[in-house]
This record gives C-alpha cells, sequence and structure tokens, in this order.
C-alpha cells in the first residue's frame, strides 16, 4: 500500500489520467441495458366503445318538489341465476407455441381467426439477434374456440405453454340491469313531473336531472353490449418464436440441465458482447488516451533522465 501511494504521489498526471479511462470503461460497461422481452398483452374488446369498466355514479335526486311529488324509488337486487348454463362467463386463453417461421404463422393465425368469425385485435413483432418473436392476440366465438386452439397448436413444433381461464360476470351484468331498470323508472318519473310543472326554474332543474339519467342509461348500456360481446367472444393471445426459451412459460421441472445450459449460453454470450463493447469504447477514445500517455512517458523519460544527471 506504501508503494502505490508513494507512485500515486510522484505520478500524479498518470493517476489522473488512468481514473478518467476508468470511468469511461465503468460507464460504458453498466450503462449497458440488457434485453428484456416485452409481450404486450392487450385484451380490450375494440369492437366497442366502452371498452374500460364504466362507473355508476348516483342518481341525483335533488330536484325540488313539485307539489308535494317525489320520486321515490328504491333499487331492487335481483338474484344472479344459478343454472351454470345461463352464466355469462368471459373467457381469456393464451399459447406460447415455438415454430419454425414466425411471420407466417403469426399471418395463418389472423387468417383463420377471421375465417372462423373472429378478428385480430392486435399484433406485435419483434427480431432481436437471438431469434425472431411475436405476439397476436385474436378474438373467436365461443362456438370456434376448440377447433381454433387445435389449429394454433399444429402450427408449432412444440406448445410451450397453454392456458384458459374464464371470468364469471353474472353478478355484475344482473346488478347492471337491476340499475337500468331503476334508471328508467326514476327517468319515467321526472317526465311526469316535468309534465305538471308550471315553473321555469323547476323546469330547467328537471331537465338537467333528466339529462343526468339518460348518460348514466347510456352508459350502463354501454357496459352490458362489452359484457354480451365479451363473453360471446374468446380473447386468445398467442405468443410465437423460434426459440422455446423466448417464450413466456413455467417451467414444469424445478431443475433441467438443458434449460441452464442454454442460459449459461447466452450469459457467456452477453458477457462477451459487454467485453467487445468496452473493447469498442477504449479504441475509440484512444484518440485521448494514447497521446495523454505518449506524453506521460515522454515527461518520465525527461524527469528520469534528470534526476541520473
Amino acid at each position: 500500500m506504501q508503494r502505490i501511494l508513494s507512485w500515486i504521489g510522484r505520478n500524479k498526471l498518470s493517476t489522473v489520467l488512468l481514473l478518467i479511462l476508468a470511468f469511461f470503461i465503468a460507464k460504458s460497461l453498466f450503462g449497458i441495458s440488457s434485453r428484456v422481452s416485452n409481450y404486450p398483452s392487450d385484451t380490450t374488446y375494440s369492437g366497442i366503445s366502452a371498452s374500460s369498466p364504466l362507473s355508476m355514479g348516483k342518481i341525483g335526486l335533488g330536484a325540488p318538489a313539485i307539489g308535494g311529488m317525489i320520486p321515490n324509488i328504491i333499487p331492487q337486487r335481483e338474484l344472479a341465476p344459478s343454472d351454470s348454463t345461463n352464466r355469462l362467463v368471459i373467457q381469456n386463453s393464451s399459447l406460447s407455441l415455438q415454430v419454425k417461421d414466425v411471420r407466417e404463422a403469426a399471418d395463418q393465425i389472423i387468417s383463420y381467426a377471421r375465417q372462423a368469425g373472429g378478428f385480430m385485435v392486435n399484433s406485435y413483432f419483434n427480431n432481436p439477434g437471438e431469434g425472431p418473436s411475436a405476439s397476436v392476440t385474436v378474438r373467436v366465438p365461443n362456438t370456434q374456440l376448440n377447433s381454433t386452439l387445435k389449429y394454433f397448436r399444429d402450427l408449432s413444433i412444440k406448445v410451450v405453454s397453454e392456458n384458459l381461464q374464464g371470468e364469471d360476470v353474472t353478478d355484475q351484468y344482473v346488478d347492471n340491469q337491476a340499475k337500468l331498470d331503476t334508471l328508467n323508472k326514476t327517468k319515467a318519473k321526472f317526465e311526469q313531473i316535468l309534465d305538471k310543472a308550471t315553473e321555469i326554474s323547476d323546469i330547467l332543474n328537471i331537465e338537467q336531472q333528466l339529462i343526468s339519467l339518460q348518460s348514466q342509461i347510456d352508459g350502463v348500456k354501454g357496459q352490458q353490449q362489452y359484457l354480451e360481446k365479451s363473453a360471446e367472444l374468446t380473447s386468445i393471445t398467442i405468443y410465437l418464436s423460434t426459440d422455446e426459451f423466448s417464450l413466456p412459460y413455467a417451467p414444469s421441472d424445478s431443475w433441467r440441465a438443458d434449460v441452464i445450459f442454454k442460459q449459461a449460453v447466452r450469459a457467456a454470450v452477453g458477457t462477451l458482447r459487454q467485453i467487445g463493447t468496452v473493447v469498442i469504447w477504449v479504441a475509440v477514445y484512444a484518440i485521448f488516451w494514447i497521446p495523454a500517455l505518449i506524453v506521460i512517458l515522454l515527461l518520465r523519460k525527461k524527469f528520469s533522465s534528470r534526476s541520473t544527471s
């Protein structure tokens, strides 16, 4: 340690230049962000304007009393049907497929979905150095779900993972229907009051309430249509890649030698890339550090010759 400190004391300029060079090397090494595959998953149904859940506000019944007539409607919640055949279920499926040609498989998936009476929601293609990949989301009628999934499986070399899940929205649909009935009855009451109103202020206030009620009615109807259409069409997201280990999936085994080997190879390739990046940075900055190094060597030689004389 004493020798290092004494060398730094004798070669302050060299120390500063070495620190600057180390800074740029560290910056280039740690500033390289690793590529992360991110498959967008967008299962929004584009055919309905109410694609997101609509908030149901409170019904404003703040209109002044006219002739003692105040709407008095208490919402009655109906029970959801217990029969499983009448349930309203929104289904979503996902497949991870290893294929030979990503672009060709994606085109075939979209074409088949249209032939089955569905449509393409979105598609995403990525072509990294390790292998092309893509994700395609389609919607198909529930009646065509099994045949569609079978066709998609047949396109692959290997089905890496498959998932099918459903969301029961029957209670939500029944609640919305009860709200819709209440809103319609309330609107009818206000219309009756409007027919008997004589004061301009009362008429304006009731018309404002009617506009608000109609807006809420339209919102609930839109949500009901969204639930109905979503239950009729199953959303299928297909992840495609020529490399099995670029696909999102949960390994079935806790330890797999082939997976670990490929991960090790990828890590080694990543390390080589980082080393190559550092070499390029050092080569580019050679216009700075080579002249500085030459100056340092010349000054050192000059000072050493003076000390010997």
